[in-house]
């Protein structure tokens, strides 16, 4: 298995992707494939994740450490492959949109709970993935957390409710991150799209995204920061080294404000409590 998840990410970064590669599954409980489309070109990187393996963990955790305590900033901006080393996540993708300082300071835009803390200020109405008690996961709309919630990570749009397209005024296309849930949420399904590169991705529209999220399943969906933080990291079962799978806009992974986080049977801090 490792080599077959090894060599996969080896085809990743050559450029040389087939149409659609067969579903790997490197850790119980989550699927990995990639899409190739042409006319125009794209790249999708999809997981799927079983919400019903008693050993999984979900997890939205920041960057780096709080800079200025009480002061303005929130966290510090680090790569998604760095936190996912930190925390030993063995899948993670980028989250929230931010604002940051120069010093490399920042703050997430929505609201964001890590381990039941609340360590986001915002109370703008946001959609949100949501793990509450007995890992039973969500997407709402939220604006100040209720006590019960474990894990929060918010978007900026609700691409997909009630199994239908949200509708958006047409988007330019960039690359993009979306998060979503089948109909009885047992199932997380995750889409990275790669983009602003017309040889090898162009990116995707919201109505695109939209459309390609219930392809996969989802009853609900939401966007995450998309552009240049837009990318998946796995962990690959035998070498246990992290390789990001998507090629990032700017040539390299972006430093981010919070991930979405996934470990299987491990990681630093579990993520269900009772």
């Amino acid at each position: 298995m490792a080599s077959t998840v090894l060599g996969l990410l080896l085809t990743v970064w050559a450029g040389s992707l087939p149409a659609q590669s067969s579903g790997e599954t490197p850790f119980p409980g989550i699927t990995y494939r990639q899409e190739r489309r042409e006319n125009p070109p794209m790249r999708l990187f999809i997981a799927e994740v079983n919400l019903t393996n008693p050993r999984l963990n979900i997890r939205v955790v920041p960057g780096g450490a709080d800079p200025d305590g009480p002061g303005e900033w929130e966290t510090t901006l680090m790569t998604p492959t760095r936190i996912a080393a930190r925390e030993g996540f063995d899948l993670a993708v980028n989250g929230d949109f931010y604002r940051k300082a120069p010093e490399g300071w920042a703050n997430v835009i929505g609201p964001a709970v890590s381990d039941r803390k609340r360590w986001s200020s915002s109370n703008k109405q946001r959609p949100c993935l949501v793990v509450r008690g007995r890992g039973q996961v969500s997407i709402e709309m939220i604006g100040k957390p209720a006590n019960d919630v474990q894990q929060l990570i918010a978007g900026n749009v609700m691409l997909v409710e009630h199994g239908k397209r949200v509708p958006r005024q047409n988007q330019d296309r960039h690359p993009r991150t979306a998060v979503g849930l089948n109909a009885k949420r047992t199932r997380l399904l995750i889409l990275v799209v790669d983009g602003r590169s017309p040889s090898h991705s162009v990116g995707m529209r919201y109505d695109e995204l939209a459309n390609e999220m219930i392809r996969l399943g989802a009853k609900t969906a939401i966007n995450l920061d998309g552009g240049g933080s837009s990318v998946m990291v796995l962990r690959d079962p035998g070498t246990r080294g992290l390789s990001v799978l998507n090629h990032p806009s700017d040539g390299q992974e972006r430093a981010v404000a919070n991930v979405l986080g996934i470990s299987v049977g491990h990681g630093n801090r579990p993520a269900h409590g009772p």
